[in-house]
Formats: C-alpha cells, structure tokens, sequence
C-alpha cells in the first residue's frame, strides 16, 4: 500500500477522485479555499484526461444553475465552492434537491464573513443544512478523495436522487500536503456505473421539472424528499462498506468510533479536529481515563438512531462544533444530538462547545480542559459560572 502512495495536496486528491468519476460537466467559479481542486480539474481537461464539459461562469449562482440544467438534461456533474460562495448558492440549492438532481459538490469549509476571513470552519455548510442536501463530513485528506465516488453512487441511486455536499475543511486538509493512495480508474469504474437517469430533459420526450405545485401536491414533495433521506440513511452505510470490500479502506458509514466500548465521556465532532481528539483519547486513556470518541460523519441525513445505539454506555456526551446557531449559544451537532437523545432512553447530559471559529487551533490542551469540566457532570457536579469561564476560553 505504501508504494501506492504519493505526496499530493488535499484538493489534488480530490479533483483527481473527481477525474475518476467521469463527469459530463463540471462548473467552475474560484473562491479560496476551493481554488486548487478546480484549477487542477481545469488542468486535466486541458491535458485530455478528462472527456467533459468544463465551464467557467461568472459566480457562484451561476455554477449552481449551470449543473442544475446539466443535471436535469442527464449529465453527471461537478462542482466546489466555500463560505460567501456557497451562500451565494442558496436559492438554486433548494432547486436541485426538490428536482431530485444528483448533483455532486466539494464545500471546502471556510468562515463567513463579516469580518472577512478566508480560514477554517463549518458555519457555510451548516447554514444550508435544511436545504435537502445530503451532508457527509471527511476527517482527512484520503476520506476527502474517497468520499467522491462514494457520494457520487449515493446521489444516483435511484431510491435516493438527491445532490450531495461532500465537506472537507479549509486549508487544514484541502492545502495539506500528505500521503494519499490516488483512486483507480478500474477500481472506480467497477464501484462506481455510469450515469443513466430515467428522466431527463429531452425535447423528444417533453416533460417539467420543478413545476409549479400548489397547497393540495406541495407537501407530497416535501414528504419524498424526507423518504429520500431516510433511505439514504441505508445507503450511505451499504456503500461504505461496499468500497471498503472493494478498496481496503473504510472510514465509517454514517458514524465511527474511536476507544468508544468502555466510554464514560464520549465526544462528538465532526471534520479534522477528529484526529487531534484521538490523540487526545491516546493521551488520557494512558493515565486510566474512560473516555472516547463517536465521529459524526453524515450530518444529513443526522443518524440519530445510530447515535443511540452508539452512546448507550456513556454518563456525560461532550459536542465539538465549529459553527454557532447565533441567538441561541449553542451548534448544530449539541442541538442535533439533545434531541435524538431527548425522546430516548439514554438521557445522557449534553455539554455543548463551540470552538475553532475563523481558523482558530483546537489544540490538546483545550480538549482536555473540556474533557475535565465535563468530569463534574459525570459525578453530578453542575457550575454554570466554571463552564461559561471555560466558554469565554474558547472564545
């Protein structure tokens, strides 16, 4: 496996997963982070690697919409975006999910401004989270490029149909320069079928797409896509086990665990900062501490009940976001999780941390901090002022 593998940085990996695919049509517009992944898509359309429509437009709009009609007429398609760009996409998001298009995206994660910052964290992607987007989150450069078929195949299926953000984050893994197994060609064309929809755009065939509903068929809609998610749901743990018979490699489907069988504090996150909580569990499991950690890989559909069945040793569950829901002081995996564990048996307390804002370094000793705080849960110690001086840390 070693000698399979080359030093490349992250958003090589990730336009060369997206080369392997075979897209009909990818469309462009730069914004750092994402800049890297197609400049070097452009680069193998140039060289006469890649047979495909590669389309520079004026704006992120603009990107969207393009895949939207390529997507609707039976085409493959492609693109990557962050932050500013990926809010710029919001309108025509919804688009694509209620025309059940299974268009694929990179959301290299980045802070929206203001204040303009161009550095890591998951605040884009998590704000267009109800826009009926599957969200799948990679933890390192390798998952970055092997979630592309995986998603891709996800997409397409046709009891699912629905686009999908693969989300890695910003400069931390899309500019990182690290050893990466690239993906087969062969490997990939026996994984991952050519794209052949039941219904497209076709003026010998006239049909609509995304045509106006009125109160008696518009919640119909809404339902099917609800049902798209729950199977995908299914789907995203068959595929990922599906490449790892095919691959060697296997990251999780819907949620990975860490040292999690004896865990009396748990932590949930999502993204990059997976690798220094592990360290950190290698660290504190050496001095006899039961803690471990439960990897949120799908955020939507949020697997909520894999969740419980995961958690169901745990005496206290610490959540890691790097968003924040602004008027409510808290992220969107703590409230995501308060409530799949709220209608359950396992009341665990929650403790809910916001870190990492703008490209801030979550470092070892801050997760132990965390780790110690929620120490006073577990032994039924609760002092508001001790976890907001903590919060006020963080921040």
């Amino acid at each position: 496996m070693r000698q399979r593998m080359v030093v490349v940085e992250g958003s090589y990996a990730v336009a060369y997963a997206v080369k392997v695919c075979r897209p009909n049509v990818i469309s462009a517009y730069p914004i750092t982070p994402q800049t890297h992944i197609v400049e070097d898509l452009s680069q193998f359309v140039a060289d006469g690697e890649m047979n495909c429509e590669y389309m520079n437009v004026e704006s992120e709009f603009s990107a969207i919409s393009a895949l939207i009609g390529a997507s609707a007429s039976g085409a493959r398609t492609y693109s990557s975006t962050t932050s500013q760009g990926l809010a710029l996409m919001h309108e025509a998001l919804f688009n694509a999910a209620g025309m059940r298009l299974p268009i694929v995206m990179t959301v290299v994660n980045r802070a929206l401004s203001a204040p303009i910052n161009i550095w890591n964290d998951q605040q884009d992607s998590i704000s267009q989270r109800d826009t009926g987007w599957i969200q799948l989150y990679a933890e390192d450069v390798q998952e970055s490029a092997d979630m592309v078929p995986q998603i891709y195949k996800l997409s397409e299926d046709e009891d699912v149909l629905l686009p999908s953000m693969s989300c890695m984050d910003g400069f931390i893994l899309s500019h990182v320069y690290e050893p990466v197994i690239l993906l087969e060609q062969d490997l990939t064309d026996e994984f991952l079928p050519s794209y052949d929809p039941e219904f497209i755009l076709d003026p010998k065939n006239p049909m609509s797409f995304g045509a106006f509903a009125d109160p008696s068929t518009y919640t119909e809609f809404r339902y099917k896509q609800e049902k798209a998610m729950e199977t995908a749901l299914i789907k995203i743990e068959e595929i990922a086990n599906e490449f790892s018979d095919r691959f060697g490699r296997y990251y999780g489907g819907l949620i990975d665990s860490y040292a999690l069988d004896d865990a009396e504090i748990v932590i949930m996150a999502m993204g990059s900062v997976i690798g220094t909580i592990k360290d950190t569990i290698d660290i504190l499991r050496s001095e006899g501490e039961s803690v471990g950690l439960l990897k949120i890989r799908s955020f939507r559909p949020f697997p909520a009940d894999a969740i419980r069945k995961a958690l169901n040793k745990a005496k206290v569950i610490i959540t890691i976001d790097k968003n924040i829901s602004l008027g409510k002081n808290e992220g969107a995996l703590c409230t995501e999780v308060k409530a799949c564990l709220y209608n359950s048996d396992n009341r665990v307390p929650v403790i809910g941390f916001m870190m990492g804002h703008g490209g801030r370094d979550i470092p070892v000793n801050m997760i132990i901090k965390i780790i110690n705080k929620a120490k006073l849960v577990e032994k039924g110690i609760f002092i508001e002022s001790e976890f907001a001086d903590l919060r006020e840390d963080l921040a």
